[in-house]
Parts: C-alpha cells; structure tokens; sequence
C-alpha cells in the first residue's frame, strides 16, 4: 500500500484546477481510478465533456445555473452585470438549495475517499468554505474519512486553516499579471 497525500491548489492565480485535472489524467494514465467532485459548477465548463469520457475517470458537478455572493461582495456595478444569474445572501445563510446540493456532494467525498478510488479531487471545495456551502466540521468528516492511500486534492482559492493543516503539499496560484484586469470575457476553451 503506497501512502497518499493531501494536496491544495489554491491562490488569486489562474491554473487550480487545471492543475488538478493535469494531475488526474496522469494518474488514469498510470492505470488510477480517479473521482472528481466540481463545487461550485454546473455543466458547463469545457474540461467536462472530455473528462466525462474517460474512463477511470468519474466526474460529478454540484453547481446551480447561478453565481452566489455574500452580502457587500460586490459593487452596484458588478451586481448589474451579473443580472439574474447572482443570488446575494447574508453571511453565514447561503441559499438552501445550493447548501443542500453541496451536503450530498460532501456526503459523495466522503464515501470516495473511503471506497475504491485512488485519488480523489474536491474542485473548488475551498471556495465552497468560503462562501458558507460546507463546514468545517464537514471538511474535517473527510478528512477522517481519507483511507491512507488516497491521493486527495482541494481546489480554490481562500483555503481554509483546517485544510492548510492537513496538507502535505500547498501550491499558491499568485497571480501577477491577467488579462481579466484589461476586460478581456471568459474564453471558451481557455478560462471555460
């Protein structure tokens, strides 16, 4: 029995999680049953369609058609721009479906980290702390859950402490320059 680690992808920085499905596919390479839990997002991230066709590769996504933000996030201007496709709610209160979405996808970590596959990605599981999806006491449930072999990774940026402890491995995505800051969209393909 080889030991797994835990692993963070995290930081203001493009590439998270690309970096985890980088990782990924090699391990299916390496003949590794890989499970990939997408926090977060709905169906609609190009990466999908070609991970949903590899085998040793299940992929799951546990996103809403909408973007969630807390209270005083944003400027009136940021909130007109995202229109209908923006849920705003107080800190600590996120909207309950997306809560409940996020507590069967914890439920699914869960059962993953402690069944039958190698390696096991939480893609944006951090951002889904931050914004109030999922507890700490529910990260650490995983954690615990981890069979020792299992190489797990969480994506996203603003890690929490309870993560940053358990890792082996934190890599920080800084970024340092994006094109974003220019008002370049979302490019199909490329950020999408």
């Amino acid at each position: 029995m080889t030991k797994g680690y835990i692993h963070i992808y995290t930081g203001d920085g493009k590439g998270k999680t690309t970096a985890a499905i980088g990782l990924a596919i090699r391990a299916v390479g390496a003949g590794k049953k890989v499970c990939i839990l997408q926090f977060m997002k709905s169906l609609a991230y190009s990466e999908q369609k070609i991970l949903q066709s590899i085998p040793g590769i299940t992929l799951i996504t546990l996103g809403k058609p909408y973007f969630i933000a807390k209270e005083g996030m944003l400027t009136d201007e940021q909130r007109k721009t995202w229109g209908n496709h923006i849920r705003i709610y107080p800190a600590g209160h996120p909207p309950k479906d997306y809560r409940e979405m996020t507590l069967k996808g914890i439920e699914q970590a869960i059962d993953a980290v402690s069944k039958n596959y190698d390696m096991v990605i939480l893609d944006e599981y951090n951002m889904a702390r931050w914004y109030d999806l999922a507890t700490e006491e529910e990260t650490e449930k995983i954690l615990k859950a981890r069979r020792p072999e299992v190489e797990l990774i969480f994506t996203g940026r603003n890690a929490p402490k309870e993560i940053l402890d358990a890792a082996d491995l934190i890599t920080e995505m800084k970024k340092i320059r994006h094109y974003y800051d220019k008002g370049v969209p979302v490019r199909t393909g490329i950020e999408n």
